[in-house]
């Protein structure tokens, strides 16, 4: 019946057709077939016949066809023809990228340096686990630039742990100065930095423009690692001490038959710890948890922005058009050395990306020769342009530019148009020269001396003249040793003893005092030795009239008396 059965439903249940020779038994069993109803196999088709061969099946025959019938309880065996076809019907649910919101973890997770078992790398690591608190001070002063050298970092393809190096350098502060004549956050020194693309004025040195010295920074390691080969520690180690010193020591060791990597090279004192203090923190970031250190958090996101400003402009001014104290504005802008902007550019400020729209709003209001205040100066008998110049605290070259002259020569009761600050040069608390009295007003002995550099002075023989070691002499004035002494400028030095002759020629000094709560006219004159009549004489005051906290006053003071 069963065939029967069969044969009456041919197009509805087909088994696979077979020749006479091909009925017997197989050995095997499809478990397809235990599942779907079988479709009819055409005579031309081999893979159809090579299928049915591995059926295991009873054949019956109709007056059509031969079938092979599964012993699956009576479900014929099925072919699949085609292979089946992909289909995308839904798209593929991607997990959501988790959230970055801290740089220095983005930082962390790119970190690919090996940090070997080392003891210079365990004394360095030691040391920053026992002071969290100068990690602080140091996010502290990253905060501002930070994402934007990752940023850079990135687009060069450099190593995540250059990120860490101005920690090494400067302890990210763009002020730094070192006695190696070395500047900024990235400390260039002179030479290397004019190489690499950062200008020094007197009105500006890119060294200390964190957007100038990144750009540089990032083009000099990408030429030393180059240069050594592909080794970062040798290249590192040359930004350092630079690279003929490494280069001497890896040619040293190779006559010598020594290893040449860097922790066997015979280097400075300085570099073989340098690299060492970059390991360390990059291995304290890597193992924060498991060293259970403190690592101070700093958002993800841009926080500043470049606005081209297209000219000169009072810092002052800036800062007013941006909503930001003069202060604010030059610690963003720390490459500015003086009340202005260099004339000659770069003509860009760094500005708070919250504040960007309203600064660029402002700018494009104001013209650009209403950026500047401006005086009109009567020539008078025997003044020069350099004496002008340093009396508006300015340079010979802009003042003849923007009168149009082509030399040196000017005429008694001739008129000058010379840019001017918007306000006091105290204001400008950055400025390099407000930066300088700081230093040099840092007491470091009993008296304060002033000695004004002649042509010839070096630091050697002033500090033979003073009984103080040249390394003091210079860190009082801001300097390092082998910087040129410039004639007509101050020396600050700091003795504990005073010859007569220095005491009889007494050395008067201009401080500026702020005024403290409880402070009177005459409880200042008796501390610094004055009269009340003068102080009055010097700040125009009324001497019935109350001081006001905060208030500053102009003093000349005898610092041998102080």
């Amino acid at each position: 019946m069963k065939y029967i059965f069969a044969a009456m439903l041919p197009l509805v249940l087909t088994g696979c057709l077979v020749t006479p020779s091909e009925t017997t038994d197989n050995a095997s069993n499809s478990s397809e077939s235990e599942h779907e109803i079988g479709h009819e196999i055409e005579n031309t088709s081999q893979e159809n016949f090579a299928f049915a061969n591995d059926l295991s099946c009873n054949v019956a025959v109709d007056a059509d066809h031969t079938y092979c019938e599964s012993d699956a309880e009576g479900v014929l065996p099925v072919v699949h023809p085609a292979k089946p076809v992909e289909l995308t019907l839904i798209e593929d649910e991607v997990p959501a990228p988790i959230e970055i919101t801290n740089v220095w973890e983005r930082v962390r997770q790119s970190l690919t340096f090996a940090v070997p078992d080392q003891k210079r790398v365990e004394n360095q690591r030691r040391w920053y686990l026992r002071h969290p608190s100068y990690m602080k001070r140091v996010s502290k002063r990253a905060e501002p630039f930070l994402y934007y050298i990752v940023e850079e970092l990135e687009k060069a393809n450099m190593p995540a742990e250059l990120a860490l190096l101005p920690i090494v350098e400067s302890a990210f502060d763009p002020f730094a100065y070192s006695h190696g004549r070395a500047a900024g956050m990235w400390q260039f020194i002179p030479g290397t930095g004019k190489n690499y693309g950062m200008k020094q004025t007197w009105w500006y040195d890119g060294r200390r423009d964190v957007i100038a010295s990144t750009e540089g920074a990032i083009k000099y390691l990408q030429r030393l690692h180059k240069l050594f080969d592909g080794n970062w520690l040798h290249a590192l180690a040359a930004y350092n001490s630079g690279e003929g010193r490494v280069m001497r020591a890896i040619r040293n060791n190779k006559r010598r038959g020594k290893p040449t990597d860097f922790w066997s090279l015979d280097l400075p004192r300085e570099t073989r710890a340098y690299v060492p203090k970059l390991l360390a923190l990059s291995d304290i970031l890597a193992n924060q948890q498991e060293y259970t250190f403190d690592w101070p958090e700093i958002s993800n996101q841009p926080v500043i922005e470049i606005v081209d400003v297209g000219s000169q402009i009072d810092l002052a001014m800036a800062a007013k058009f941006a909503g930001l104290t003069t202060e604010e504005l030059h610690a963003l802008n720390p490459g500015f050395n003086r009340w202005a902007t260099d004339p000659d550019g770069p003509h860009r400020l760094v500005v708070p990306k919250r504040v960007a729209e309203t600064f660029t709003l402002a700018l494009q209001d104001t013209d650009p020769k209403d950026r500047l205040n401006w005086v009109r100066h009567k020539v008078k008998p025997g003044e020069s342009l350099g004496l002008i110049a340093n009396k508006y605290h300015t340079t010979i070259d802009v003042i003849q530019s923007i009168n149009g002259m082509k030399n040196n020569v000017i005429y008694a009761n001739d008129y000058l148009l010379v840019p001017v600050a918007l306000k006091s040069l105290e204001e400008y608390s950055l400025s390099a020269d407000q930066r300088l009295a700081r230093t040099q007003a840092q007491k470091k002995g009993a008296y304060q001396l002033t000695h004004k550099i002649k042509s010839g002075d070096t630091f050697w023989d002033l500090s033979r003249e003073y009984k103080v070691s040249v390394r003091e002499l210079a860190k009082w004035n801001g300097m390092a040793p082998r910087d040129p002494l410039m004639p007509g400028k101050d020396l600050v030095v700091w003795v504990n003893k005073v010859s007569p002759q220095q005491t009889d020629n007494s050395i008067m000094r201009k401080l500026t005092y702020t005024v403290r709560n409880g402070d009177s006219l005459s409880r200042i004159a008796s501390k610094f030795k004055v009269s009340i009549s003068d102080i009055t004489k010097w700040n125009d005051l009324n001497s019935k009239r109350y001081l006001q906290p905060g208030q500053k006053l102009k003093l000349y003071v005898d610092v041998t008396r102080t």
